[in-house]
Formats: C-alpha cells, structure tokens, sequence
C-alpha cells in the first residue's frame, strides 16, 4: 500500500487549497480514508474521514471549512480547504487503516500566513 499527497504550500489567511492523495496497492473504493495533521511541536490529529459510501465526519476545528471528498475512478482523497487560518498550519497526512496496520502518506506541508 503506498499513499502520495500533494497540493500543500503557502496561502495568505483566508485564502485555500486542494490536498490530494493517490492511493496504490488496496482496494480503494472499500475503505474509509482519513486525513490528519500535525502541527510544529503537537501531536498529530484527525482532521476529516470519508466511507467508502461516501458518508463524511470532520473535526470541529475545520468543519464548515474544509471539504473531504473521494475519487474511486482515480483512487484519491481530496481534501479542500477554504478559509484558511494561521492555525491550520502544519504537515498534512492521509491515512488509511487496513489489515490490522495504518497507512500514512509522506506528508503534505500547509502554511499559512497572517
């Protein structure tokens, strides 16, 4: 299972961004799909899921921001992000668990500037 994000960099408060991550080695459309991040000096955190049914659950800390949605054509999660703020900062990571393991992404850096 391989997991490649993409689609981080520098955006001006309020402004927005499209994470991607593409996905090899599973069988995509069957799994439930997660983004996290992490920010300088915290823990890493969950951010957004969607089912393979397409039933969405965000964090309150980005809900009626961010958007999670998912490709099963291309085997990829989106994540759009809107209205960024100053704490959104940090690596973003998708993530899938399967076969009792997690899956992580490299990471995806978000930064945000006030």
């Amino acid at each position: 299972v391989q997991l490649q994000a993409s689609g981080g960099g520098l955006v001006q408060a309020g402004g927005s961004l499209r994470l991607s991550c593409k996905a090899t080695g599973l069988n995509f459309r069957i799994n439930t799909m997660y983004w996290y991040r992490q920010a300088p000096g915290k823990e890493r955190e969950w951010v957004a899921s969607i089912t393979s049914g397409g039933t969405t659950n965000y964090s309150d800390s980005v809900k009626g921001r961010f958007t999670i949605s998912r490709d099963n054509v291309r085997s990829t999660v989106f994540l759009q992000m809107d209205s960024l703020k100053p704490e959104d900062i940090g690596v973003y990571y998708c993530n899938v668990p399967l076969r009792a393991r997690d899956y992580w992404g490299q990471g995806t850096l978000v930064t945000v500037s006030s």
